[in-house]
Order: structure tokens, then sequence, then C-alpha cells
């Protein structure tokens, strides 16, 4: 049987940097009857043991820190200096899933708020759900793996893990990883490929659970094939977050949030960035002075250089994707002021201002480096167009006025708000996900091990005398 890989390169270069199975069906129905096997050793084990493998992990991760950094930022085009934080949170991500692994706590439950229970004595136990099929997008590929595979690996189910295509290499290694570690066999195990191995993941019997950050597309599609096996499906999907500026706003402070929560990290190509920003009328030509220099000064290029500030994006189509979207938005009648060019992958950082709010363009998700300004002329207007979206990520807002912000805050129908700072703000110990078309789902440390597990009843009659 011909074997058929698929390359991964340098989005900025194009060089090869190796290969892939691109795996049939076939083969990921064998990978999830091995998992079964794996689980039965992974849920055995105590769980100090499971703590104790987790932070072997999270060592050999911080020994390799930064060879891990530089394939990261090779094969995915984030700049180093990012890439090297991602791996950083990684390690934080594997080591507080460890300490989340002794954690796993029931409850006893008074009957005696029950006449004629009184003498019995009801608890519950969490046990694994079993196997958990976790999907990873490419933007920030190391650091949502850990939050998939350490928090499954912690509540005592096996995983299965299918890496983005374009950007797998990393994981490859943090799976060789987990075998140096003296994993059970088949409790941690690759499955590599595109559509049809996420697709037989989320209708395979075999898998218990899958959870997936990605598009909501991709989201959808997901949960569907997984309703027809009662599956449990964790979304954390697309978003298309709000900066809301007030009037009385530090606009510095708002500038920099737009340019480093949007322009800069992650080449713009992050769920939580801030892709629509919304600047009060009395503030928004000031507001378009202080961003245009600082969007400007921001070095496009080799992701491999420390000087580089935005680097190539994920592959070429993604940024002609962007192209297009910016060009949508110039036709519906928004002004670009900087940037927009495009060569090959590399998108130049863009900032449009009169933005009409009713645009296509304007209320999906634009995944690159490109900061739309609308205006508005009351508060009231602005929390109803941010709510316009069917997103529900994060979103911020922007005032010295801690009633105001706190009051903006509650009536926006998101998921989190960040109040004087970007959208682009993810913590290991929050929890993070949104509303909407953005999935429901919550991760984070203190979330993930319980959704990766199910409670149990036991109920001791006459326990009492």
């Amino acid at each position: 049987m011909t074997l058929t890989t698929i390359d991964v390169t340098n989005p900025g270069t194009g060089e090869i940097l190796g290969h892939i199975l691109d795996m049939t069906e076939a083969e990921v129905v064998r990978a999830v009857e091995d998992a079964q096997e794996g689980q039965r050793a992974i849920s055995s084990m105590p769980s100090y043991e499971r703590a104790q493998l987790l932070l072997a992990v999270a060592q050999q991760i911080a020994d390799e820190r930064d060879d891990l950094a530089l394939l990261l930022a090779t094969e995915n085009g984030k700049p180093l200096p990012q890439t090297e934080g991602e791996v950083d949170a990684a390690i934080r991500i594997f080591r507080g899933y460890a300490a989340e692994a002794t954690r796993i706590f029931g409850r006893q439950i008074p009957l005696d708020a029950v006449p004629g229970l009184e003498r019995n004595l009801a608890i519950t136990v969490r046990e694994p759900l079993g196997v958990v099929a976790a999907i990873v997008p490419f933007n920030y590929p190391v650091e949502l793996y850990a939050h998939k595979a350490a928090a499954a690996i912690a509540a005592g189910n096996a995983v299965i893990v299918q890496p983005p295509s374009r950007c797998p290499l990393s994981l490859v290694r943090i799976q060789e990883m987990f075998e140096a570690a003296g994993a059970p066999r088949f409790a941690h195990q690759l499955v590599t490929g595109g559509v049809r191995v996420s697709q037989a993941l989320a209708s395979l019997p075999g898998i218990s659970a899958v959870t997936i950050t990605g598009s909501t597309i991709a989201g959808r599609e997901i949960a569907r094939r997984g309703a027809d096996t009662f599956k449990k499906v964790l979304l954390e999907l697309g978003g298309n977050d709000a900066l809301i500026v007030c009037s009385d706003a530090d606009l510095e402070k708002a500038t920099d949030a737009v340019v480093l929560g949007r322009l800069a990290r992650g080449n713009g190509q992050i769920c939580c960035a801030v892709k629509r920003v919304y600047v009060d009328d009395a503030v928004h030509d000031e507001f378009l002075e202080m961003l245009l220099p600082k969007a400007a000064a921001l070095t496009l290029g080799d992701q491999l250089d420390r000087a580089t500030d935005v680097g190539p994006l994920i592959a070429r189509t993604a940024a002609e994707s962007v192209e297009q979207a910016v060009a949508q938005l110039v036709a519906d009648g928004a002004k670009l002021l900087s940037g927009g060019a495009r060569e090959g992958s590399f998108y130049e950082p863009a900032v449009l201002s009169e933005v009409p709010t009713e645009s296509a363009a304007f209320n999906e998700e634009i995944f690159g480096p490109v900061a739309p300004i609308a205006r508005f002329t009351n508060v009231d207007e602005a929390v109803r167009l941010a709510n316009a979206s069917p997103y529900g990520l994060q979103a911020a807002v922007f005032t010295r006025d801690v009633s105001r912000a706190f009051s903006i805050a509650k009536k926006l129908d998101v998921g989190g708000v960040v109040i004087n700072g970007s959208t682009a703000l993810r913590a290991e110990n929050l929890p993070f996900g949104g509303t909407k078309a953005t999935g429901g789902y919550r991760e984070g440390l203190h979330e993930t091990v319980t959704d990766f597990t199910r409670q149990k009843t036991m109920i001791v009659m006459e326990a009492f005398e």
C-alpha cells in the first residue's frame, strides 16, 4: 500500500521541514481500538502517578524549550519570542494539570434533606470519561494541545491528538517525550491528516469525548457527527472580539491594545484578538492619530529574526483570505489608512477607518493583522453593535469610569470582558470560552479536568443508626 504524506513547510520561505502521514480512516480506527488498552492502563494509575507523568513531560519540554520554540516558529510563522512564550505557557499548563490530577473531588450529599432517607449516606466520585480525542488548531498548537492532552491524562483518560496538518512537528516531538516519560502504551497517541481524520474521531464510537479549538464551521460538523454516538463534545470556536473605546479612555493604552492585541500578537491569527474597534466619535480622530504611527512601526519579516513583529500567516491562502476581506471592507466604504499589501504568505498590518458596521466582512472573523475602526456616538450603541455579532468570545472596554466599565461589561454577551486591556488575553487558570457561535464551552485548569470526568453516585443504605 502506498502511503500518502503531507509536506510541512516554513510558511515564509516554502522550505520543506518534514512530512507527516495523511492517515486513512482505517488507520484512525486502529488507533481508537488501541486507545482502549491505553485507557484501561491510564485509568488504573493512581492520581499521583499521573501527576508524576505530566511533571516528567513538562520537564522534558522545559529542557528542550529553545529547540521547540525554534521549531514551532519555523513551521507556524509566529515570531520566535512569541513561540518561546507559547512553549513556556505549555510548561505551566502541564504542571498545573499535574496538580489538578490530585484534586479531583467528589461530594457527600445529605440525604436527610429527603424524608425517610435520614439514615442513608450518599457520595459521588468522579471517574474518567474514556478515550478523549483532541483536535488542535494551527495558531497556538503547543499551548492549546497542552490544555487538552494534559487535562485528559490528569483525569485518567487516554488521549488521541490530531495536530494541525500545517504545523504538527512540535507535537510529534512532544509525543516522543510522552513515550520517554514512561506513559502507558497507547495512552497518548497522535493521528495525523486532514478533515477526514477529524470526522472519523468525531464519529467513531470508541471515542467518549472530543474537544476542538477551531472555526465555527468545523465545530458544527464535529458536534453533528459526535451526536450520533452521544459523545461529549467540547467546543472552543471562532470569535469577532470588540474593543470599545469611550471618550474618557486612556488612548495611549487603548491604541497599544489594538497594536499588540491585533496587529502583532500571533500575526493576528488569534481567536480572541481585537477584531472590531468601536471608538467614541469625540476621540475618534485623536485615536487614529496615535494608532497609525504605531502600526506603521511594526516590522514585517522573517519569524526567526528577533526584530520581527509580524511574521508570515500560516499559508498563502490564509493571507489571500485576509486580503479579500479587506478589499470587501473598502468596497463597502471603509478607508484603508495603513498597510494592506500582501506578498505570498506575508500580509502588511492594515488599519481601516470609517468602517460601515453593516459590512458582512466586518461582522465575520478576519484571521490576520487587520484593525477595522468604526465610530459610535453613545455607549449603548456601541454595546448593541458589539452584541450584534454571531460570536461571543471576549470583548474589551476602555474607560476611566469604573462604574461605566462594569455596566458595559455586564451588558456584553460574551464569555469574558477585559477592562482597559486587550481582548487577546488568556491565562491558563482562567475559564476561557464564549457564547453563541463561539461554542459555549470554558477551558482552563480548574474546568477542563472536571469536564473530562463523569459523576457516579454511591448510596449506602442504613449507614447511620
